[in-house]
């Protein structure tokens, strides 16, 4: 969330921060990083149930810390609910 929000890309609100409370940081991971990215948190995917947009590769991007095994990691802003 920090990397893309960094990066002057507004389409990412991230309105509270990364304190997972709001999930305006949810993106669409590339299906090819799933299984390096950590296991979904019941919190996080709670909130993920309250948008329209979720599907299986949806995460909370303020949950996702970037290490060099996450090298290359794509991701899709998930449209605004």
């Amino acid at each position: 969330m920090e990397v893309i929000r960094d990066a002057g890309i507004d389409e990412l609100l991230a309105l509270c921060g990364g304190c997972l409370s709001c999930a305006t940081c949810h993106v669409h991971v590339d299906p090819a990083f799933a299984d390096k990215l950590p296991p979904i948190s019941e919190d996080e995917a709670d909130l993920l149930d309250s948008s329209d947009h979720r599907d299986e590769n949806s995460r909370l991007s303020c949950q996702i810390a970037l290490s060099e095994e996450l090298d290359g990691l794509k991701a899709r802003i998930a449209e605004e609910d």
